[in-house]
């Protein structure tokens, strides 16, 4: 209770990373610079354990801008996609064939659609025509070579969808992998989408599989994700890297899997299983958003390594060894700027968008991958927590560098279990809200202590500065709203010496030697006190007077005065013998010391003021001062500090000097000496 009163400023203050920490973790608020350090932390991470090897399953055959060149613009008549895909199945025997590329609209590059309105108008009567028109059609309809090529083979083509007001839709979708009737559970959380563009009916009916080829792109642009399900009208549909891994493994059947309840929607994975016998599972994870994050291999393009590319001229002009693709996964998709297939990613701008599919089914056949898991904002929130309340109660009562020191300790514990759960399990958890929640507590914790806190131990120490030794200054400073100039009753001792001899050398001396000389005397015995923690309070002429007790409080305050008194005794001596070798007159003195009940504080006029003590018990340590000449000794103690010196470590001997009635008293008071000085 005691820390929480003293630093309840700093604990509360603390408390805002971690309110804002919190607030960003769970979307209530988009602080854009955590977002964008997670981000690059991510970014990182990935780059740092892509293998930046070549997978030899996956080859992607390029419309670079070789075929380009070669072969005229795109989009080429699709009887030259009809000769490609031929020539993969049929002499590279290849395994199955992917064409990132959409065929939103008929092929009429032949000039068929113009001879059958030909035929249908002004040539409708003329046999001749009609009868070779005929016999050509099958030649010049190219989407139906092209529908014909890919029929019953394991061919994917691609689509995608949109979000508009609208909800525009063109082509022929595939059919649903899930229909939301079938799962007779609550709608899964996906991307929800409200149109589409799609291919043809002629070659969408040719070639039934097809998956979605949309990205996630992130506020800064960058692809990271993929999902995997989307959403449309209820119905589930499956991306594009997904359906190249359904053929790959003969068309399983796609199901949702739940880690908790059904009921919630949110599933933790993608299910693959072999019908009717429900066997063979295959897991893929996915986030809250039923998508993955895409794990790069490498960098894109032709020479970035990690997939084998082969110009598209290459394979229809034959000039590829036959089979030498066999048994390959083939993507078909582009490099070419001019077709707009290029995305900024983790692993390098301009990177072709057919291989961040062929990352991801590359990643799906390792059965590894990269996400986010549903239980990610409990595990943010519950570290935020425990980190964000530890910084706040420990903070506060550590220095500059041991605050820094625990600032970085409180990240390196999740920073490396983080590191771990994306190594070796793919698991991606946030870690720029600690990063954030960290620096700022530590920031503001440190601004506080300096603009606050050290002004108030700079006020301190000038308050204080001249009355306290530095060393209890420096203490004072530690917990500075602990010591105030507020006038208290406190126990203290209190001494006051007089330095005797000093008239007879004003009388020798001329003015600066005799202030010379008291100035040196009183700065040894100042010193004397400063060094037995001491507070000096006034010199008045040639005596000083002292107390120990306040502002800084000790117990031992009566043993200190004592050994202070005593180390003066020795320095007299001293002094006294350079006197003596100087010719000049030695010096006695009489301290009095009392311990009692007094009233220390800032005392004085608006003119004038110091830090003092008043009371009783400094009128007695005063009246046993005077007395020290009637007894001749250096020192009178009264009992209170003789007893106060009993249960001390140091021990002194006593010798009792008298029973006394000082002036002004009615109670007789029994002073002492302490004797043997060596013990």
């Amino acid at each position: 209770m005691k820390f929480l009163a003293k630093h309840w400023a700093r604990i509360t203050l603390s408390m805002l990373p971690l309110l804002f920490a919190l607030g960003h973790a769970t979307n209530l608020l988009d602080i854009r610079v955590v977002q964008t350090l997670d981000h690059l932390i991510y970014d990182t991470k990935l780059r740092a354990v892509m293998p930046h090897t070549t997978d030899p399953r996956i080859v992607i055959v390029d419309v670079d801008e070789k075929s380009l060149s070669e072969l005229g613009r795109w989009p080429w008549s699709r009887n030259k996609l009809a000769v490609l895909t031929q020539e993969l199945f049929d002499n590279q025997k290849i395994k199955a064939l992917g064409f990132d590329l959409l065929f939103a609209e008929p092929d009429n590059s032949s000039g068929l659609q113009q001879l059958r309105k030909l035929s249908e108008s002004e040539l409708r009567k003329d046999k001749a025509f009609q009868s070779t028109l005929e016999s050509l059609a099958p030649s010049l309809d190219f989407d139906a070579q092209f529908a014909a090529a890919v029929k019953q083979k394991n061919v994917v083509l691609s689509y995608y969808f949109t979000s508009d007001r609208q909800g525009r839709a063109s082509g022929v979708l595939p059919q649903p992998v899930m229909m939301h009737g079938s799962l007779d559970k609550a709608p899964l959380r996906t991307t929800w989408w409200d149109g589409y563009g799609s291919n043809i009916e002629k070659i969408a009916v040719s070639a039934p599989r097809a998956g979605f080829f949309n990205a996630l792109a992130d506020s800064d642009g960058i692809v990271r994700a993929i999902p995997l399900i989307a959403s449309y009208r209820g119905d589930y549909y499956e991306s594009f890297a997904l359906a190249m891994y359904r053929t790959t493994l003969n068309a399983r059947t796609v199901a949702p899997s739940f880690s908790g309840g059904a009921d919630s929607g949110s599933m933790d994975a993608i299910k693959l299983v072999d019908e009717p016998a429900q066997a063979n599972v295959k897991r893929i994870k996915v986030d809250d958003r039923a998508a993955v994050l895409v794990p790069y291999r490498g960098a894109g393009g032709v020479s970035g390594g990690s997939f084998r590319y082969v110009s598209a001229t290459d394979v229809i002009n034959r000039r590829i060894t036959p089979q030498e693709l066999s048994g390959k996964i083939i993507l078909v998709g582009s490099s070419a700027p001019g077709l707009l297939d290029l995305r900024n990613t983790p692993a390098g701008q301009a990177y072709p968008g057919v291989e961040t599919h062929a990352n991801l089914l590359s990643s799906m056949l390792d059965e590894k991958s990269i996400v986010v898991p549903d239980y990610a904002l409990g595990a943010e929130v519950a570290v935020l927590l425990l980190v964000g309340l530890s910084l706040a109660f420990v903070l506060p009562g550590l220095t500059a560098t041991k605050a820094l020191a625990f600032s970085i300790s409180t990240l390196l514990i999740p920073g490396a279990l983080n590191i771990y759960l994306f190594v070796a399990h793919g698991l991606a958890f946030p870690l720029a809200s600690l990063i954030f929640l960290s620096f700022i507590a530590y920031m503001l914790n440190m601004s506080y202590g300096y603009f606050v806190e050290s002004k108030s131990k700079r006020e301190l120490t000038k308050l204080f500065g001249s009355y306290v030794p530095p060393q209890l200054v420096d203490e004072m400073v530690l917990e500075p709203y602990n010591h105030t100039m507020k006038a208290v009753n406190k126990n203290l001792t209190v001494l006051f010496c007089d330095l005797r001899g000093f008239t007879q050398l004003a009388e020798n001396l001329e003015p600066a030697q005799l202030q010379q000389m008291l100035n040196d005397v009183f700065g040894r015995l100042t010193q004397i006190i400063v060094d037995r923690r001491g507070t000096v309070d006034k010199y008045m002429g040639d005596c000083m007077m002292a107390f120990w007790g306040a502002p800084v409080s000790m117990a031992n305050h009566a043993e200190l005065a004592v050994l202070a008194a005593i180390d003066i005794t020795k320095a007299i001596k001293l002094i006294n013998q350079e006197h003596r070798a100087m010719g000049l007159p030695i010096i006695k003195l009489g301290i009095g010391i009392n311990t009692g009940q007094m009233c220390v504080g800032d005392m004085g006029s608006f003119m004038r003021r110091s830090y003092t003590v008043v009371g009783d018990a400094v009128n007695v340590a005063s009246r046993l001062e005077g007395l020290t000449k009637k007894y001749d000794v250096p020192i009178l103690v009264g009992s209170s500090t003789m007893r106060a010196t009993l249960s001390s470590q140091q021990k002194f001997n006593w010798h009792e000097i008298d029973k006394v009635q000082l002036a002004g008293k009615h109670d007789i008071f029994t002073v002492f000496t302490p004797v043997d000085l060596s013990a």
